[in-house]
């Protein structure tokens, strides 16, 4: 497991923390839509926080397996079934409701454990596979008897 960003936010953090968060993101190896769907997923959970729990969260970031995870943890009254229900669709025409939609959308997978004592809002998105020829490093060398080797 890698640590990319681990830190407490309020409102006034919330445009740095999207564009820490896309950086964090390329460097662990997301790249175009993915990417942006994932900072999005990521930027709507610290959204909900500001906006509907008491608006100070804590955003960590990191990577294991293979996989980028964010985890946005909040100390609000929690969020009501309906919304979190993976069948919810907000109607065209609502104010709110459409953040746990785009989360649940954008990220390969979303978790939601909440209550009555905060939220805890987990994310996932796999990240590409690398190329093994690319890793490859060619190492060049000669050994007794055998000649030069590459």
């Amino acid at each position: 497991m890698r640590t990319l960003l681990a830190e407490s936010f309020t409102e006034r953090d919330v445009t740095r923390l999207r564009r820490m968060v896309a950086e964090k993101a390329a460097q662990a190896g997301l790249r175009g839509s993915r990417r942006d769907d994932f900072v999005l997923a990521v930027h709507e959970s610290v959204v909900n926080v500001v906006e509907h729990a008491g608006g100070r969260g804590y955003l960590r970031l990191w990577t294991v397996d293979g996989v980028v995870c964010s985890e946005t943890i909040d100390h609000g009254s929690g969020i009501p079934n309906a919304f979190i229900s993976p069948d919810h669709r907000p109607s065209e025409r609502a104010d709110f409701g459409r953040g746990i939609f785009l989360i649940r959308h954008l990220a390969d997978e979303a978790d939601f454990d909440t209550g009555p004592h905060g939220t805890t809002v987990r994310l996932t998105m796999r990240l590409p596979r690398r190329s093994a020829r690319r890793d490859m490093r060619t190492i060049k060398g000669s050994a007794p008897g055998l000649g030069r080797f590459a």
